[in-house]
């Protein structure tokens, strides 16, 4: 079986230049847990909500915030986001991407075509998901 007969064809995409308050915004809108990067159509990177949380303040919306802590959240996808993202093409193998997740401690692939246009993300989530219905 190949990432295509399993893979979430719905993903938001965000250009490089995204600020992290507009990434938040999208990651809570679609409860999605991963962005995608694209530059001029291709994918050029990923952001995760972990990402996210390791960069914005905790002093955010508190009395202590900072004029910094607000800064931050002005800051873009393109310092924030995992360059160079390990990904896969439709045709590859669900043991293969299992194998990629665990050997990159990643939780998803962007599932790209052959000139690098995204298709769809295989997340750790849809692995096991097929895992549990087969």
């Amino acid at each position: 079986m190949t990432v295509d007969s399993i893979m979430s064809r719905d993903v938001e995409v965000v250009a490089p230049d995204v600020t992290l308050m507009e990434i938040q915004d999208e990651l809570r809108k679609h409860g999605f847990r991963h962005l995608l990067v694209v530059d001029d159509g291709a994918l050029v990177g990923v952001i995760s909500d972990r990402d996210v949380l390791r960069v914005i303040s905790p002093f955010l919306d508190t009395l202590s915030e900072a004029p910094r802590d607000v800064k931050t959240l002005m800051r873009s996808a393109r310092e924030v986001m995992r360059e160079d993202p390990v990904s896969v093409h439709p045709d590859t193998s669900v043991e293969e991407a299992a194998g990629l997740l665990l050997e990159h401690t990643i939780s998803c692939l962007p599932v790209v075509s052959k000139d690098n246009q995204i298709q769809g993300i295989i997340t750790s989530k849809d692995l096991l998901r097929h895992l549990v219905n087969q």
